[in-house]
């Protein structure tokens, strides 16, 4: 790294993505003390998400970055004693609960606008009614609160369903937990800690600290990869971005201003590096232009696209190696026998970094077997069998 007299500090385009990689959990040592809450805690921010193949998004998140932890202390370490709590960041995220007070913000603005996509015949007497409900049996689902479908198409929300995720959005309500992918909500009042329920922060230190908050876990951005963060808006960013504690920073190759964590600057990144595969919803992957900035590598999330559009499959996962992205592969389930419905590679040298990760995954969700169904080209297919049988 060179700092020019009076000029941003420089970085070349290599040392810009090993201060991601480390930002993001992915070089060096994890801290496995820490788990998955820290893993939570670091991010600021974990995507869920309803699709699950290997898993779902928010076990995958962790996992990537610490091997194979216990799904089951996944789920506890997310939605047990009140760490962390559900709500509108990235998209819907798991988030610590000490940044309860950072979306006072968001409330405020919900509030404002008086209601979601939803309208409600009687908002004043819906909501007042899921509250009551709430304060006298305490947590509920929407099930349990009377049923989240009026009876028509799936999409098709009840009145309470409306009401109790409009509570939510207001911040009246919170899912501090969810029972069988279901969100469980309570009044907020309870379940929040004292010490963080309150919205008592201006809009401004909401954003300062939340552009703050996209920086550390960034490493480092341009604006739009900040503001992507916690989808926050450019000019929301503009606002506080002096008074972030970010270091302004030119990067090559980049073509726009950046900004870097002060602490990712101190030191020069190195460790080891993890081999995984990642899900498309990972704060390193999720923001697309930023992926094909940093890594050189173009995805698309294609579960929404029709089969026979399809160029990389349904849920195709990034592979990550030596700190880049050298590959995908779409995966899916048989059984015990984890199926590579479709792979491809940077080269030929990594099958054996292929193989590594979806036997690793393989044995973390109680598949014994791997067995490759299409790749790009038959040697790949081959070449990623070959070092499978090895393993």
């Amino acid at each position: 790294m060179t700092t020019p007299a009076a000029a941003a500090v420089s970085l070349s385009a290599d040392e810009a993505r090993r201060i991601a990689l480390r930002a993001q959990g992915f070089l060096g040592a994890p801290d496995r003390r820490a788990g998955v809450r820290g893993v939570l805690r670091h991010l600021g921010a974990v995507q869920l998400d309803t699709i699950s193949v290997l898993a779902r998004s928010h076990e995958l998140v962790p996992y990537a970055r610490l091997g194979a932890v216990g799904r089951g202390a996944v789920e506890a370490a997310y939605w047990s004693e009140g760490h962390a709590f559900e709500y509108w960041s990235h998209a819907a995220c798991v988030l610590p609960m000490e940044e309860w007070p950072h979306f006072a913000f968001r409330r405020r603005a919900n509030r404002a606008r008086g209601h979601r996509w939803h309208i409600l015949a009687d908002q004043d007497r819906s909501t007042r009614a899921v509250l009551d409900r709430l304060r006298a049996e305490g947590p509920l689902t929407s099930t349990g609160l009377g049923g989240a479908k009026n009876g028509g198409e799936w999409f098709q929300w009840s009145e309470t369903k409306i009401a109790v995720e409009w509570l939510l959005d207001i911040g009246e309500v919170v899912c501090t937990e969810r029972r069988s992918w279901k969100r469980v909500y309570d009044l907020a009042e309870r379940a929040v800690p004292d010490a963080l329920f309150h919205d008592g922060l201006d809009d401004r230190e909401c954003l300062r600290r939340l552009v703050a908050l996209a920086g550390r876990s960034l490493g480092v951005g341009t604006r739009a990869d900040i503001a992507d963060y916690h989808r926050l808006k450019g000019e929301q960013v503009d606002v506080v971005i002096a008074d972030s504690g970010l270091v302004p920073v030119e990067v090559e190759g980049w073509g726009r201003p950046a900004w870097a964590d002060p602490a990712a600057l101190a030191t020069v990144p190195r460790g080891r590096h993890r081999t995984t595969l990642l899900s498309p919803f990972d704060s390193l992957v999720w923001d697309r232009a930023r992926t094909e900035r940093v890594f050189g590598f173009t995805h698309r999330l294609e579960a929404y696209v029709p089969k026979a559009q399809r160029i990389h499959g349904y849920f195709a996962m990034p592979l990550l190696a030596g700190g880049r992205l050298r590959g995908r592969v779409d995966p899916a389930r048989e059984g015990t026998t984890l199926v590579a419905r479709q792979l491809s590679l940077a080269s030929a040298g990594d099958a054996r970094h292929m193989a590594a990760a979806l036997r690793e995954a393989a044995e973390w969700v109680g598949c014994d077997a791997v067995r490759v169904e299409r790749a790009a080209t038959p040697q790949e297919a081959a070449a990623v069998t070959a070092e499978l049988a090895a393993l």
